[in-house]
This record gives structure tokens, C-alpha cells and sequence, in this order.
């Protein structure tokens, strides 16, 4: 074995060096092509080319070159290989995230179809509805009766009304009755002391004198004439004195008694109540002078009272005597029922319009004069295919209307739009069906647990 020159020596480690840059060189471009992605599979058989073209100018290399070359190739086959395994992997991974998001939104989906199908509903169990005061009734044809609606005011029955007044002048002495109080028929409401009245009273006391005198008179005269001591003229004279005594004592009775005072009393004047009733106005101090035409009190009979309505000429038609009516207090939750007492026969120049009254019937004293209300003339009746109890009617929102329906698990709010109705039957032309059960009472509870529940949600 002959001994290598240095030269020889010198060029083999070169060589060496040339294939592990190589090799190194193909490793890098494997791992960039690991961390960049599939967009550069093409790096690592570049760098193998160019560690191939390399090799070439150094001599007696070429095996070393191509073996290098096909080591940098091998490796970067190798290295596409695992890129592609790892791009199989993201893609996969791509592609379950895909899935995953498509599975969460259909869980989402499904969620927000959940809370639709539970929107509205009341969650009631059948003992908590019959705690409630729940009641469930049929939706079915009915009979809406056909009303015209007309402002109205609460006014005094005048045939129940007395307005007091003295009748006489004078200085009042005392009162006796208070505003607000309940007075008896005949009860004494205030005293007066009047100057009139004492001369009306001195005036009957003179005329039932004379008359005492003239009477004795006449038995005189018509005893002596019976005697024939006395002429008969005389007599007959006697007769007509009497008979003119009379007279004047009625007539001064008549006067006393047309002012209201009694027989007795000097120039006391006692003012007493016409009928029983309530004292509404009082207008009458200690000491205040009066006139026979001062308003000193108001008695009316409340038992009694009138709602007074403006009857426009298009409506007259459908307003007539004995008409049935519903009377509703517009400041408060009240009704009546009565009937047509008057329309006046004339229509106003300046209004246009003809007065009407109805007649109510006030036990306890709940239409106070002055009072508005809203009154619902009953014209006719007309019939509906579906309808149901207004009181089942609700409005959650303000803006829509509903009916609760019996449904799984409790009661639900149903949106319906409504028709004609007269303030206890509704007509509903769409949302519900005939023969369909619906909450005719109870449905207010409902409408106030759905607002809870809402509210909740919204938290």
C-alpha cells in the first residue's frame, strides 16, 4: 500500500467538507419547508441542485458530488414526504374545525329554535292554574251587539233636586244644617228672623180678631131679629161683616202659609228641607243678611242621578227612547246599565248636537254629579263565526293583542287580531279557530308571570 501525498490528503478532506455541507444543506431546506408550509416543497431538491453544481470544481470529487447530490435528494424527498403527511394533518385539522364550527352552529341553531318554541309560554302546572283562578272556555260563534258611543256627565236628577231659598228677606238667626249632611223631608235647615213676617203675622192676628168680634155681632143681631125686636136689615148687615171677617183671616193665613212660615212665632222664619236628601251646597252664615231670592241650599236625592249625553244628528237614528245603555266611568273601573229617558226634539244652533238623558239608578252614591263617563248606546246585534270573553284579551306588549291557549307544560300567549265587540264579547278574525280552548279568566296572572319571565330572560 503506497503512502498518500499530502495533496492527496488535503483534497480528501476537502471533499468531506463539500458532502457534509451538502447534507446540511438539504437538512435546512427540510426544516424550513416543515415550518413554512406546502408552498415550499420545491427548496430542499434546489439546494440539493445547487450542492450538485458545486461539486464539479473540485477533482477526482464527482462520486462524492453525486452521492451527496442523491443523499440532498433522498433527504428532500424525505423532508416533501413528512411536509405533505403534516399538510394531510392541517388540512384534517382544517377540516375538523370546519366540523366542529358546523356542529356548534347547528347546537346554536338548535338553542335558538328552543328558546322560539319557548317564547310565550307560561310554565303552569294543573294545580297552580286551578290556584290561580284559571278558567278555560271555548272559542265559538256569538252575538256582538252593535253600540254607539257618546260623552256623557253625571248630572243631578232635577226631579230629586230642591234649591232652597227663603222667600222673605231678613237676618239669619241660626243654621242648622251642615254641607254633605243627610236631611229628612221637613227637617229644619237654617231660622230667620224677618220684619215681613211679623207684619204677616200681625196682620192675621188683627183679622182673626175682628172676625171673633164680628161673629159675636152676628149672633146678636140674628137673636134679635128671630125676636122681632131688631130689623132685619140690621141682621143681614151683621151677616155680611162676619162673612168678610172670615175672608180676611184666611187670606192672612194664606199669606203665611205661602211663604212657608207658621202661625206662630213673631218674626221667626224657619227654613225647612223640601225633601230628603244629601245637603250639596250651603250658602247661608249666622248673621248674613238674605233676600226672598238668596240660594241658601241644595238637597238632592243621590239615589237617584242623570248621565246626560250630546247625541250628534248622524246618530240620532240609533239613540231612542228606552234604548238599553251601558254607562262606564272613565276615571275609574265602574258600570251601569239603564235605559233612554229623553232626546230632545231640537238640535243645537251652536253644538249641533240634541241632548239625551238616562236615568240611573245610584244606591251607593257611586256617579257623583259632575263625573264623566262614557255611554255605549245598544243599536242591535249582529253575529260572529268566533269570538271570545274581552276579559281574556291581553296586551303584554302594549301593541299586540293575545289569548292565552292551554299548551305542554302550561298556557301560551296566542297574538290574534280582533274585530267588532261590545265591551263583554270580542270578535276575533284571526289567530284562534272555533271550538279552539282559550284562558277566559285568569289571563291577567298570566300576562304578569310572562312579563316576569321575560325579564328574567332578558338578565
Amino acid at each position: 500500500m503506497s503512502e498518500k501525498t499530502p495533496f492527496d490528503t488535503s483534497l480528501s478532506s476537502s471533499k468531506q467538507w463539500i458532502a457534509a455541507a451538502v447534507m446540511a444543506a438539504a437538512g435546512v431546506a427540510g426544516g424550513a419547508y416543515l415550518l413554512r408550509g406546502p408552498g415550499t416543497v420545491a427548496a430542499a431538491p434546489a439546494a440539493a441542485a445547487a450542492g450538485h453544481g458545486d461539486a464539479p470544481s473540485h477533482q477526482d470529487g464527482e462520486h462524492h458530488g453525486e452521492a451527496a447530490a442523491k443523499t440532498g435528494a433522498k433527504a428532500g424527498a424525505d423532508a416533501h414526504q413528512e411536509a405533505d403527511q403534516h399538510g394531510d394533518g392541517e388540512h384534517h385539522d382544517n377540516k375538523t374545525d370546519a366540523s366542529s364550527k358546523d356542529a356548534h352552529g347547528n347546537a346554536a341553531g338548535g338553542h335558538a329554535e328552543g328558546e322560539e318554541a319557548g317564547e310565550g309560554l307560561v310554565k303552569l302546572s294543573a294545580a297552580q292554574a286551578k290556584a290561580a283562578g284559571v278558567v278555560v272556555d271555548q272559542a265559538g260563534p256569538a252575538s256582538i251587539q252593535k253600540q254607539v258611543l257618546l260623552p256623557g256627565e253625571i248630572r243631578f236628577d232635577e226631579d230629586r233636586t230642591a234649591h232652597v231659598v227663603p222667600r222673605v228677606a231678613g237676618v239669619v238667626a241660626s243654621v242648622h244644617a251642615q254641607l254633605g249632611e243627610q236631611v229628612a223631608k221637613g227637617q229644619l235647615l237654617a231660622v230667620i228672623q224677618s220684619p215681613a213676617v211679623s207684619d204677616q203675622r200681625s196682620e192675621l192676628q188683627t183679622a182673626q180678631r175682628r172676625l171673633a168680634f164680628a161673629k159675636s155681632s152676628y149672633e146678636r143681631e140674628k137673636q134679635l131679629w128671630q125676636e122681632r125686636i131688631s130689623a132685619e136689615q140690621d141682621y143681614q148687615a151683621a151677616r155680611q161683616a162676619l162673612q168678610e171677617a172670615e175672608i180676611a183671616v184666611a187670606n192672612a193665613a194664606q199669606k203665611l202659609s205661602a211663604i212657608g212660615a207658621g202661625v206662630a212665632g213673631a218674626s221667626r222664619y224657619e227654613l225647612r228641607a223640601p225633601l230628603a236628601g244629601m245637603v250639596v251646597e250651603k250658602h247661608l252664615t249666622v248673621g248674613e243678611s238674605v233676600t226672598d231670592s238668596t240660594a241658601s241650599f241644595t238637597v238632592s236625592d243621590l239615589r237617584s242621578v242623570w248621565a246626560e249625553i250630546s247625541v250628534a244628528a248622524p246618530q240620532l237614528p240609533d239613540v231612542r227612547m228606552g234604548a238599553p245603555v251601558v254607562v262606564r266611568a272613565t276615571a275609574f273601573d265602574s258600570e251601569a246599565e239603564g235605559r233612554i229617558a229623553y232626546v230632545g226634539a231640537l238640535i243645537g244652533a251652536q253644538t249641533r248636537t240634541a241632548p239625551a238623558r238616562v236615568a240611573l239608578a245610584n244606591p251607593q252614591g257611586v256617579w257623583r254629579p259632575g263625573l264623566f263617563v262614557d255611554v255605549a248606546v245598544l243599536a242591535g246585534e249582529s253575529p260572529v263565526p268566533i269570538a271570545v270573553d274581552a276579559k281574556a284579551i291581553q296586551r303584554p306588549d302594549g301593541k299586540e293583542s293575545v289569548v292565552f291557549v292551554p299548551a305542554e307544560g302550561g298556557y301560551r300567549a296566542q297574538v290574534v287580531e280582533l274585530g267588532a265587540t261590545d265591551g263583554k264579547t270580542t270578535e276575533v278574525t284571526s289567530g284562534l279557530q272555533a271550538g279552539q280552548r282559550y284562558v277566559k279568566q285568569g289571563s291577567f296572572m298570566l300576562r304578569a308571570e310572562l312579563g316576569k319571565a321575560s325579564a328574567e330572560h332578558a338578565h
